[in-house]
């Protein structure tokens, strides 16, 4: 401050300002400061500028007098307690800053490419939840979230709504970064669980169908789900490397965002990637690159990269084979294969959870009711059996009685 020359008023001891200039326009200005002593120690402060805040003497004196009988603070401690505050704030793990940790965390997750967990979140759980930390989220806070969701929302949607909050919390529990939840939050019931099935005879259409047809992906991809009860997003991530001829095994890579899994290979699926190998090699020496490219994917995409899409070309086979509307091409025939192995009486359902990759036995109970109706073919067998070995008595007793 020895630089500038300082200018006083007699009336304001312990005040003073400088010429400067003012901040945008260039303007002159004066620019206030105040000096005092606090617990002891001497205190030289800015107050403010006479363009932005029209401080004067009379103004910076009463400032200075408040500081100086401790009710208002220097600015020392002013930068304290913002500082403070920082800190505190840095430190507290809201919903919202608990999302961009698990993003950062968890990046290859299948929803962030689709823009599902992207939209759940800021449509839903960021305008309810955002701003708080978990531990301050009441039971009351999440019911009133839900059924409001409920009025306009189906509750499958309203389930991964909550589902994202849980797993939000949990994640900050998880890794020392907030307590998590006080209470345990309860799923809504959902009943539109969609089981798909086709009847022998559009099985069969469909097949001749798919037979007839030149893509050379979207028919084999559709056998695929058939013959194995594959995801299409594991088809899209298959290899050939995943491919254990030998052993009898596929491997699916991160089958719902989950660990690696293998699941058997049948002999209907090992003749199907044979010939589709086949195939892919015979294009390969035909075409010119970069139509059809032989590539590590067993089903690739353009220039042999991994494929993201082939609704357009299974939709055309569903239509010609007269399939309902509402059929999904692919995920559909999954469950035409867990429905064939749950209806046959010689699948049970912990060995279907485990064909599927499903990760809790709840999303297996779909199909249970198909296989009661295989326990009940079994028990009327049974019926069947003791009937006819009780008329085939009958009956030789009443040849017995004829002959005497």
């Amino acid at each position: 401050m020895a630089k500038f020359e300082r200018f006083t008023d007699v009336r304001y001891p312990g005040v003073y300002h400088i010429n400067g200039k003012a901040v945008g326009s260039g303007k002159p200005d004066k620019i206030f400061y105040i000096r005092y002593r606090r617990n002891g120690k001497a205190v030289e402060e800015k107050v403010g500028r006479a363009s932005q805040n029209n401080m004067t003497f009379a103004k910076a004196a009463r400032i200075r007098l408040n500081r100086i009988e401790g009710r208002e603070p220097t600015n020392t401690e002013k930068r304290q307690t913002e500082e403070a505050a920082k800190k505190a704030e840095d430190a507290r793990y809201t919903i919202s800053k608990l999302w961009t940790a698990y993003k950062a965390a968890k990046p290859n997750l299948k929803g962030w490419k689709t823009g599902t967990y992207d939209s759940l979140y800021n449509k839903h759980v960021e305008p309810a939840f955002g701003t708080k930390e978990p531990k301050n989220i009441l039971p009351l806070d999440v019911k009133r979230v839900e059924n409001r969701l409920l009025k306009t929302h189906s509750p499958q949607l309203v389930k991964h709504v909550l589902k994202q909050l849980r797993a939000l919390c949990n994640f900050g529990k998880r890794n020392g970064l907030c307590p998590g939840l006080s209470f345990t939050i309860t799923m809504p019931p959902v009943y539109n669980e969609t089981t798909e099935d086709l009847g022998s005879d559009e099985l069969d259409r469909l097949l001749k169908v798919i037979d007839a047809d030149d893509h050379p992906q979207a028919g084999a991809m559709m056998k695929t789900a058939l013959f194995t009860g594959m995801r299409r997003g594991e088809m899209f991530r298959l290899q050939w490397s995943d491919l254990d001829f030998e052993k009898g095994f596929i491997l699916l890579r991160d089958p719902k965002g989950g660990p690696s899994q293998k699941i058997p290979m049948n002999d209907a699926a090992r003749q199907l990637f044979k010939d589709h190998r086949a195939q892919a090699e015979r294009r390969q020496a035909e075409t010119k690159p970069p139509k059809w490219v032989f590539s590590d994917f067993v089903f690739p995409g353009r220039s042999g990269q991994q494929r993201t899409r082939i609704d357009k070309a299974v939709n055309v086979i569903k239509k010609a084979a007269g399939l309902p509307k509402d059929f999904r091409p692919l995920h559909g025939l999954r469950h035409v294969y867990a429905s064939m192995l749950a209806s046959s009486g010689q699948v049970d359902l912990y060995t279907l959870q485990k064909l599927l990759t499903h990760k809790t036995p709840e999303l297996t109970q779909r199909y249970a009711h198909l296989r009661d109706e295989a326990l009940k073919r079994a028990s009327e067998l049974a019926g069947d059996i003791v009937v006819s070995i009780t008329s085939e008595n009958n009956i030789t007793k009443l040849h017995g009685q004829d002959s005497e």
